[in-house]
C-alpha cells in the first residue's frame, strides 16, 4: 500500500502551532499545479536528518515547508526554509500520482525513491532499499517499480544538467505564498 502524503501535514504531531496556505498556479510558464506552504510556528522539538557526514535541521520553530505538486507529473518537491527564509534543502519524492482533497489539500502517493538536493548542489539518493523491499513484498507492482526508477533517473539527470530550476521556482512561489501569512497576521 502506497503512503499518501498531504501538503498540509495535518497529522504531523511535532508541529504544535502552525499556519497553512495553498494555491493553484497556472500562470507560471515553468510550473502548473498546487503549491502548499506550511509555517511551523512552533514545534515540540527540532527534527534533524543526517546525510553522510552532515547533520541538517529540517524542522524547528519558525521554519517553512513548501511543497510543489506539479500537475501530470510523478514527483513532488518539498523545500525546507529555515526561520530566516534560507533554503535548507529540497526533498524530491517520486510518486505514483498527485491529487487534491477538499478536506486536506493537495496530496501525492509516495513511490519510496527520493532525491535530496542541498543548497551546495549536492544530490543525495534515498530509500532505494525501501523500493526494493516493497517490490519483493508485492506492496507495489512491477509497473510502479519501473515508473519509480524511470522518474528517479530522469529527475537526477535534469538536476545534474541544471534543467530543473529549483531555486528560481521555489523562491518566487515562496514569496507569493508567504504574502498571505503577512496579510493574515496584519489583520489580527
Amino acid at each position: 500500500m502506497l503512503k499518501r502524503k498531504y501538503g498540509s501535514r495535518y497529522d504531523w504531531k511535532r508541529v504544535t502551532e502552525r499556519a497553512y496556505t495553498e494555491l493553484y498556479i497556472d500562470s507560471d510558464s515553468s510550473f502548473k499545479g498546487y503549491v502548499s506552504l506550511l509555517h511551523l510556528k512552533e514545534v515540540r522539538e527540532p527534527l534533524y536528518m543526517s546525510y553522510e557526514e552532515r547533520t541538517v535541521c529540517i524542522a524547528d520553530d519558525g521554519y517553512y515547508w513548501m511543497q510543489h505538486f506539479p500537475e501530470g507529473q510523478n514527483y513532488s518537491v518539498t523545500t525546507v526554509f529555515n526561520s530566516s527564509g534560507g533554503i535548507v534543502q529540497w526533498y524530491i519524492d517520486i510518486c505514483k500520482s498527485i491529487g487534491y482533497c477538499t478536506k486536506n489539500g493537495p496530496w501525492m502517493d509516495d513511490l519510496y525513491l527520493d532525491l535530496i538536493v542541498l543548497p551546495t548542489g549536492k544530490i543525495i539518493e534515498k530509500d532505494i532499499d525501501e523500493l526494493e523491499i516493497a517490490l519483493k513484498n508485492k506492496e507495489i507492482s512491477t509497473w510502479e517499480y519501473e515508473l519509480a526508477w524511470t522518474e528517479f533517473d530522469r529527475l537526477k539527470l535534469e538536476l545534474t544538467d541544471g534543467c530543473l530550476k529549483l531555486k528560481e521556482m521555489t523562491m518566487s512561489h515562496f514569496d507569493l505564498l508567504s504574502q498571505s501569512f503577512d496579510v493574515a497576521e496584519r489583520g489580527n
